[in-house]
């Protein structure tokens, strides 16, 4: 996964302080529309990290957990693009929804989408961490990533895991480069994307050549404990890997002509990444088997990399320490793009009067949202401490649960606009968004049932999370009450000007 652009600064002319507590109102100005059709396009990093997670429930039948979670993220791939064209804001879902419910249901969108990023950046920092170690292993620096040990701790007669420790760390830097300078320019992200496609043609060439590869493995497809059904909580857990092309409307406004664009890039992200992940996942269950890729967990790629690829190598040695290090590279790009995603809802819900006003300022120095930031930087790093498997399950609930309100907005808009400007309009309108609705709300059944049985530390967090959303809700309205402070973009729904703000076509 990979957001594009200088996502992180925003532009600080765009905005002025209003006087009083240091709100700011939004001026017409756009920012800058630099990016083109490949640099809004992106590919997950969820492959790397959740294969063998996968493997571990539904055993060789994850390839058809992969499958199966790529139909169902069309359907909401397809709201996506039409409520991209329709309203070309920056903010993604959050925006979108903004525009088209009340304050409750945007609050509540926001409260969501927030968690899902924050989440979702210590799952990326947890798949970094030991893909980090396996990649030390192939050069002989570190025993392999089970057996590390701890880092004894100054003074007191304890150690640190040194996964945990590295997963800290890969947080704490990106927070604190983004907190202070600009993300990467839209062309090197391009260039990230096209890096880490090529490393995953590479696994897929060497491994479909391999003598190891044996249609063998995939024999007998389903686990003998859950049978088919075990692929229905495998999907819940996976669902993450999917999620990369609803980053893409986070930067909207920064991309050229966004309403033909946007949806482009949603669907060539989609078509990429299902493409791309049935063969990597074919390839990883046909050499390693699903048993090993259960053992390596969130190393599994790698694992299976290092069994297959050529070694005595110039240079780089082993030729597993080219996949092991795309990994790396995949995993600590998309816990950047998350550090910005998460980072630009809160902005965002500050700017609307739904978080405190603080939160939706710029810092006068360095022109991001530093608040933002630090507020979002609390709840990832304190998310490293979770099972890498809790942080899936965690994520993933809270991106199903976004995806839910996304598809009624489209219904709704759809409703209460037949005549609104839609440069793109799904087919067969009105059946992918109700589906859309109907498996998302099944996957989130099936995960929360699933979190019940295997994970209530996940459930607990998440019910936690909820509730701690409700009660910032009733305070913040009741704050913005006392302050005379009104929510600026939730004037009428219905408004044109409202829906259609200022772009490049």
């Amino acid at each position: 996964m990979v957001l594009v652009s200088n996502a992180t600064h925003i532009d600080e002319h765009r905005y002025h302080y209003a006087g009083g507590a240091g709100e700011m109102s939004g001026e017409s100005r756009s920012p800058n529309a630099e990016l083109g059709l490949l640099d809004a396009t992106m590919i997950g990093a969820g492959i790397f990290v959740l294969t063998g997670l996968a493997a571990e429930i539904a055993g060789p039948a994850a390839i058809l957990v992969f499958a199966l979670n790529g139909i169902v993220t069309t359907f909401t791939g397809l709201s996506y693009a039409e409520l991209a064209a329709s309203i070309p804001k920056s903010g993604g879902g959050y925006a979108f929804v903004r525009e088209i419910f009340d304050d409750l249901a945007s609050f509540v969108m926001g409260w969501m989408l927030w968690f899902a990023y924050m989440i979702a950046g210590g799952l990326y920092a947890l798949g970094f961490a030991p893909n980090f170690l396996e990649l030390l292993h192939v050069y002989g620096v570190v025993p392999p990533p089970g057996q590390v040990g701890a880092v004894a701790l100054p003074v007191v007669d304890a150690g640190i895991p040194l996964a945990f420790l590295l997963a800290f760390v890969a947080v704490l830097a990106l927070v604190a480069l983004n907190a202070v300078s600009t993300a990467a320019s839209g062309s090197a992200e391009t260039v990230f994307t096209i890096i880490k496609v090529s490393i995953l043609v590479v696994f897929v060439g060497f491994g479909l050549a391999s003598p190891m590869f044996s249609g063998a493995e995939f024999q007998p497809l389903f686990p003998a404990g859950g049978g088919a059904f075990a692929i229905l909580p495998a999907m819940g857990l996976t669902f993450i890997a999917f999620e990369g092309y609803d980053l893409i409307t986070t930067v909207t406004e920064e991309v050229q002509n966004p309403r033909e664009n946007i949806p482009k890039a949603i669907f060539v992200s989609l078509g990429a990444t299902v493409v791309v992940y049935l063969a990597v996942v074919t390839v990883a269950i046909g050499t390693l088997g699903s048993g090993g890729l259960a053992e390596a967990g969130e190393a599994g790629i790698a694992a299976a990399a290092t069994s297959f690829m050529p070694t005595g190598l110039p240079v780089i040695r082993n030729g597993g320490a080219l996949i092991v290090f795309g990994a790396v590279f995949s995993t600590l790009t998309a816990l950047n793009a998350v550090v910005i995603a998460s980072s630009r809802v809160a902005f965002s819900m500050g700017r609307e009067g739904q978080l405190l006003p603080s939160v939706g300022q710029l810092h006068h120095r360095y022109g991001t949202p530093f608040v933002a930031i630090l507020a979002s930087a609390v709840v990832m790093l304190g998310s490293v401490a979770l099972p890498t498997q809790s942080a899936g399950n965690m994520a993933s609930l809270f991106f199903l649960l976004s995806f839910i309100i996304v598809n009624v907005a489209v219904i709704r808009l759809r409703r209460e606009r037949p005549d609104m400007y839609r440069p793109y309009e799904m087919p067969l309108y009105p059946l992918p968004p109700l589906i859309g609705v109907v498996l998302n709300l099944v996957l989130t059944v099936v995960l929360v049932e699933f979190l019940i049985r295997t994970d209530p530390l996940a459930l607990g967090l998440s019910a936690g999370w909820i509730a701690l959303g409700g009660v910032a809700y009733v305070v913040l309205r009741r704050l913005r009450g006392r302050t005379g402070r009104t929510a600026s973009a939730g004037t009428e729904p219905g408004s044109d000007t409202e829906m259609s703000p200022e772009v490049d076509d």
